[in-house]
């Protein structure tokens, strides 16, 4: 919503003050079209050149994360948690291997099923069943284990923010592009050498709407979704790094409640749960 506000109050403030100081929309609306079709059909272009089409889908299921936010929340970071606990509660009393019905079909798990966020996320239930299966194997090195989970999440963070790269490398480029239509702009022009100054005047102007859209593209959409967006990726990687950071305490040998206070600890500070909270809901979950 602020995304869409602050375009909003972009595009008023511009052609606005435009309006207000004598200039005339008519003739900015008549070339504006045409530049348009040049500076983004371009942008396009080279958008589509430089990423394969998984990479231009994912991109555009990024824009709209920049319309919605983020989409984990207080309770979502609690759902989390508790599972997690319930989880590492288990190993601790029963031993990993009384986790293994929970883990190998965790659709069928009454631990899961209890929290069917937790479940629909695919990302998050095969890193909770994955690390805990290979705990299961006598792999409880706590460091080992930690560095494999980090390498994991830098990998998925960094696929996971190319649709950010790829529209700042748009947003770089639209200055360029708005030239390269300016550029064609003085050309028709210089064809039309012989007209009369009005009519010159006109064609000039429509060649600098070039230079103006592709700049106002660039500073004004296309680099401020980009940061919006990776802004979303990062908050949005804090989720699986709660994972990490309560199955690492686990291994540590602590107390499920000291895990999952680790794993609190590492939710943004806007969605972040109190203390009280997550014990009340921990002591809440009936399995």
């Amino acid at each position: 919503m602020f995304t869409i506000g602050g375009f909003l109050f972009l595009v008023v403030c511009v052609f606005g003050s435009f309006v207000i100081t004598g200039g005339s929309m008519a003739a900015l609306a008549g070339s504006l079209p045409f530049e348009m079709m040049s500076i983004g059909g371009a942008a396009v272009g080279t958008f589509l050149m430089a990423n394969s089409m998984h990479d231009v889908k994912h991109t555009l299921g990024g824009i709209g994360k920049t319309f919605k936010g983020a989409r984990f929340h207080k309770a979502d970071y609690l759902d989390l948690l508790s599972v997690l606990f319930v989880l590492v509660r288990l190993a601790a009393t029963k031993g990993a291997m009384a986790l293994e019905a929970h883990i190998e079909k965790p659709d069928e798990s009454p631990i899961f099923q209890k929290f069917p966020k937790v479940l629909a996320n695919k990302v998050a239930r095969t890193m909770i069943c994955d690390y805990l299966r290979i705990v299961g194997m006598n792999a409880d090195d706590p460091n080992q284990i930690e560095d494999v989970m980090a390498r994991e999440l830098k990998k998925t963070l960094a696929e996971e923010m190319h649709g950010s790269h790829a529209l700042q490398s748009m947003a770089d480029g639209l200055p360029a592009l708005g030239i390269v239509a300016a550029v064609l702009g003085v050309i028709k022009t210089m064809g039309h050498i012989d007209q009369p100054p009005k009519v010159l005047g006109e064609m000039i102007g429509d060649a600098l709407t070039g230079t103006f859209l592709g700049v106002l593209l660039a500073y004004g959409l296309a680099a401020p979704i980009a940061a919006r967006l990776g802004g979303i990726v990062e908050e949005e990687a804090k989720y699986y790094e709660v994972i990490r950071a309560v199955l690492v305490t686990h291994l540590h040998g602590n107390a499920p409640q000291v895990s999952i206070e680790s794993g609190r600890k590492m939710v943004p500070n806007t969605h972040m749960p109190s203390f009280q909270e997550l014990e009340e809901a921990v002591q809440n979950v009936q399995i």
